[in-house]
């Protein structure tokens, strides 16, 4: 999330405001060095290995690694003829990485000849993430997307009296819920399992990958005729930044009601809003 995506601040929504309109409107990019070694696995051979990493941050993307062409193998990877236009970038060329047998095609993509304002982009490729099978900072792995420099979670404990709503109907009341302040994001109750009414709770096969949180897992929200899929979420395991939230549950505060000290919440709007 943070600077581009999400409600950041260069985001197509952001949540604040500067005192000047960032131009073009709705086309930021920032450019911003990587401190650390990043490497990208395929089939166990590095398909790029750098300690000149930059983070490309683009408004209503998440932030993307672009590597010096030296740094990646130029013999695992094969021109393809597939090409894309991006009118703040300029024209993509692609290429196919091969290792023995394994093409994954498309992969890599890079502006040869960039735009004005883009220059930077020079002499640089990046990488689909799903497209490799294993990211390496130094030599921790990496899961979901790059993790932002500018993003930041903070977990508060709080007593205020957190009452969630589902077509009218308490699904969860709590006084000892955790609140994650997530840039970009809105604000998050995190609460007891005991705190919230199972009965309405069915399970869900979905999971998700956060860079900075780690895998959530879900269930489904059934309150009379109301059905609400892959609603709650937690994290059983969680990376770093949720061991403050480790098993406690969360809501989509978008898709219900949500009173604090008895007063009702607007509902925020974001990619989970229905």
């Amino acid at each position: 999330m943070s600077l581009t995506a999400g409600r950041g601040p260069f985001s197509k929504q952001p949540d604040g405001r500067f005192n000047f309109e960032p131009k073009p409107p709705g086309a930021a990019l920032f450019w911003y060095p990587v401190p650390y070694r990043v490497r990208a696995f395929v089939e166990g051979e590095a398909v790029v290995d750098s300690r000149r990493a930059k983070l490309l941050h683009e408004t209503g993307h998440l932030p993307v690694y672009y590597f010096p062409e030296e740094d990646a193998r130029a013999d695992l990877l094969t021109p393809s003829e597939k090409t894309t236009h991006c009118p703040f970038k300029g024209d993509a060329t692609y290429r196919s990485i091969r290792v023995g047998d394994r093409v994954v095609a498309d992969a890599v993509w890079a502006y040869s000849d960039p735009i004005e304002s883009a220059e930077f982009l020079r002499g640089h490729l990046a990488l689909f993430w799903k497209a490799v099978d294993e990211w390496l900072a130094e030599d921790t792995r990496l899961f979901g997307h790059p993790r932002d420099p500018f993003h930041r979670i903070d977990v508060w404990d709080s007593t205020r009296h957190v009452r969630l709503l589902v077509g009218g109907e308490v699904v969860a009341e709590s006084r000892r819920a955790k609140l994650l302040a997530e840039t970009a994001l809105p604000p998050r109750y995190y609460l007891p399992l005991d705190d919230v009414r199972r009965e309405f709770l069915e399970p869900s096969e979905t999971t998700t990958v956060c860079a900075y949180k780690g895998t959530a897992s879900y269930w489904h929200v059934r309150v009379r005729d109301e059905f609400e899929d892959d609603l709650v979420w937690t994290y059983r395991e969680p990376g770093l930044d949720a061991v403050p939230v480790r098993g406690l549950v969360c809501f989509f505060n978008e898709r219900i009601d949500l009173e604090l000290d008895g007063v009702l919440q607007e509902r925020p709007r974001t990619q989970w809003s229905r």
